[in-house]
């Protein structure tokens, strides 16, 4: 897997940002990713997720991730399919470590095991997976936890 971690305002120690690459490595690994597939996380404050939330996404809130997959999943056909041997860019997270440390002390847990959360979460939104139908969730919620579990971040 193929990370790029952006940082710019250090607002995520190094030991944190080590954990988030390690996780999306892990996770990448699970879902069998390509080798060279390719993905960025960005860190950001709340204000900044605010305003990509309220741009992008309509949505005038401090949130935890946003994710911005490459690929969608709207289209049947390999756009992509011609350019056989580039590495495939599965889209950029941008996560806000202040919600994410809110979200940690309101269910009680530590902050790795929310930032792993938040990490795989966005993580499988750019691979495609979701949770707005009940059928979707029945398959994301179980994963994301197997993931969490075996990478060694229970509730």
């Amino acid at each position: 897997m193929d990370l790029t971690l952006y940082d710019d305002d250090n607002l995520l120690s190094q030991e944190h940002q080590e954990l988030a690459t390690k996780l999306v490595d892990f996770a990448a690994n699970e879902l069998k990713s390509a080798p060279d597939t390719e993905m960025s996380i960005t860190i950001v404050d709340d204000a900044e997720i605010q305003r990509i939330n309220r741009e992008y996404r309509n949505t005038d809130r401090v949130t935890d991730v946003i994710s911005f997959a490459i690929e969608d999943g709207e289209s049947d056909d390999d756009e992509f399919a011609v350019f056989e041997g580039i590495p495939e860019n599965i889209g950029d997270l941008f996560i806000d470590p202040f919600k994410v440390a809110d979200q940690a002390k309101d269910y009680g847990h530590s902050f790795e095991r929310e930032l792993g959360y938040t990490v795989v979460h966005g993580f499988l939104h750019l691979n495609g997976y979701d949770h707005i139908k009940p059928e979707d969730e029945a398959v994301m919620i179980p994963l994301q936890e197997k993931i969490l579990s075996a990478f060694g971040l229970e509730r």
